[in-house]
């Protein structure tokens, strides 16, 4: 039995997460955040101090990385994510984790431990995975792509929405300065560089609301799984 794959790529703060999970609900798929692995294994390696060591303690790294210690637990409000027993799911979601997570990223060895680790999730009846290589590297198969993209000036507004609420005090050109480094950062990458894949279906969000890109999506999806 082929399971079946969604996609969802894009950059940071392009509202991937938020719509992949209502995709996960919406088809009663599997989900995987990739970027969660990766804001858990630099969260990790920065908690063991080994963040600033990578390529000195690459194996010491690796290994870490191929034992993570993980669990998601779905709630009525999202997906709660706990690392070493630890609910971290607001820590990872900071923009000093995110940090955390882009320069593990660029790491081939670390990206090649977490590889086994999502193609796991893959199991029936479906998957909805989203995160920077998910369409051009890590599922290729995947009968839905989606490239979800926003300006950095509208992710930048949506990102300082989202951390004010949490009650942290930051700002806007603090947030729009991290948003477009990371995407160069992200973008320039030797190993599985952000960019959407050539049969890919791109979405802009920059002015539409979460629903009117819900709609387009499962609009794309459903007419992708009819074929």
């Amino acid at each position: 039995m082929t399971v079946r794959i969604i996609t969802i790529d894009g950059p940071s703060g392009s509202g991937k997460g938020t719509l992949a999970s209502k995709l996960a609900a919406h088809y009663q798929f599997h989900l995987l955040d990739s970027g969660a692995l990766y804001r858990l294994l630099g969260l990790s390696l920065h908690q063991d101090g080994l963040l600033d060591a990578l390529e000195t303690k690459l194996d010491a790294c690796t290994k870490i990385a191929a034992n993570l210690d993980i669990e998601f637990i779905g709630t009525e409000d999202g997906i709660q994510i706990l690392l070493k027993g630890e609910d971290v799911s607001q820590t990872i979601r900071t923009e000093r984790v995110g940090e955390f997570a882009s320069k593990v990223a660029a790491i081939p060895e670390l990206r090649q431990a977490l590889l086994a680790r999502q193609h796991a999730f893959a199991q029936a009846p479906g998957l909805v995975a989203d995160g920077r290589d998910m369409a051009t590297s890590i599922f290729p198969q995947a009968q839905v792509k989606i490239y979800l993209t926003a300006s950095a000036e509208s992710r930048a507004q949506r990102r300082v929405n989202q951390l004010q609420a949490m009650g942290l005090d930051v700002k806007i050109n603090d947030i729009l300065a991290n948003i477009e480094a990371r995407d160069k950062r992200d973008m320039e990458r030797t190993v599985a560089p952000l960019k959407p894949a050539e049969d890919a279906y791109i979405i802009d969000s920059s002015e539409l609301n979460i629903d009117e890109v819900f709609e387009l999506m499962t609009a794309y999806a459903d007419q992708q799984f009819a074929k």
